[in-house]
């Protein structure tokens, strides 16, 4: 017998930065290598229940051929003699947007629509789960990825998955948006199996978020001092990059921040927009060690415009 996915999801595009994703959660394992596909050219397809993953590729190329996403969904499933037991969602890079829920998908099993985005659940708790998805991708600031995890966590929150949850993933597509600006992969993260995924995915998005994802540089930079600098410097002096404490941020200190830089591969953001980033992000970070100074890093670079 197949193996039928409780699963949701959420695929989206914003018109203001030209991006499209799909953020994902299912007690699953790996669902990020069946249910995502997104291209920066074409739009976005989540597939799922019991997942035709040629919808992916076919989707990408009907939209690419101009049709939009509701005239996609029904070439795809009207060709589907197993339609009945799919799901999928479609977001066309022109804002058109669509969705099928087959019969035989087991409850609760649903979608709902609005504008750059469609919801999609199977085996879910209620249907509260799509609705808190979508009120919270529409009430949401912040660029998509941010908006697409958030819907995840509402979700979840909501009802979420009837059988609990596993893994997770966040796919979005950005002309030249890939590594060194090769591809249209400007966003691909992945947590295959996890009794928490959604938290999972979101701290490890933030990693690749700080090393990968340029952002406009700031106006003007703040210096580490005082309390700050005193509890940065034992945080490095704890992950090995320092010896003592202090409650000034000069030479030796900033060479400690260097080190611990290389160390993380965040070379993508020079030292004193690292620096200013801790400053203003310390406060509002959560976590230990390296995690607590990266989410500063990351709350501390959020108020910037990616590039």
């Amino acid at each position: 017998m197949r193996v039928r996915p409780s699963t949701f999801s959420i695929a989206a595009r914003d018109p203001d930065t030209e991006t499209a994703g799909v953020a994902v959660q299912s007690k699953f394992v790996a669902v990020g290598a069946v249910v995502p596909f997104v291209a920066s050219d074409a739009g976005a397809v989540a597939t799922q229940s019991y997942a035709n993953v040629a919808y992916g590729p076919d989707g990408l190329d009907l939209l690419r051929d101009g049709h939009d996403a509701e005239a996609v969904v029904e070439r795809l499933t009207s060709e589907d003699e197993e339609r009945a037991s799919r799901q999928v969602g479609i977001v066309g890079a022109d804002g058109s947007v669509a969705a099928f829920t087959g019969e035989e998908c087991l409850d609760y099993a649903g979608d709902v629509q609005g504008e750059n985005y469609t919801v999609q659940g199977n085996i879910l708790e209620n249907r509260e789960t799509l609705e808190a998805m979508a009120e919270t991708f529409e009430e949401s600031e912040g660029g998509l990825p941010e908006r697409l995890i958030a819907a995840l966590h509402a979700g979840n929150e909501a009802g979420g998955d009837s059988r609990g949850e596993q893994s997770a993933a966040l796919y979005v597509a950005r002309e030249g948006g890939g590594y060194d600006g090769k591809n249209d992969r400007w966003i691909d993260v992945r947590v295959d199996d996890s009794p928490k995924p959604i938290d999972e995915l979101e701290r490890v998005f933030k990693i690749y978020d700080v090393t990968l994802l340029a952002r406009e540089p700031p106006e003007e930079t703040r210096s580490l001092e005082g309390d700050r600098a005193e509890a940065v410097t034992a945080v490095l002096a704890d992950l090995g990059h320092y010896e003592g404490s202090s409650t000034e941020f000069g030479e030796d200190e900033r060479e400690a921040l260097e080190g611990f830089r290389g160390v993380n591969n965040f070379e993508n953001h020079d030292l004193d927009v690292l620096e200013d980033a801790i400053a203003r992000g310390w406060d509002d970070a959560d976590g230990e060690g390296e995690e607590l100074l990266v989410d500063a890093i990351w709350q501390g670079l959020s108020r910037l415009e990616r590039k």
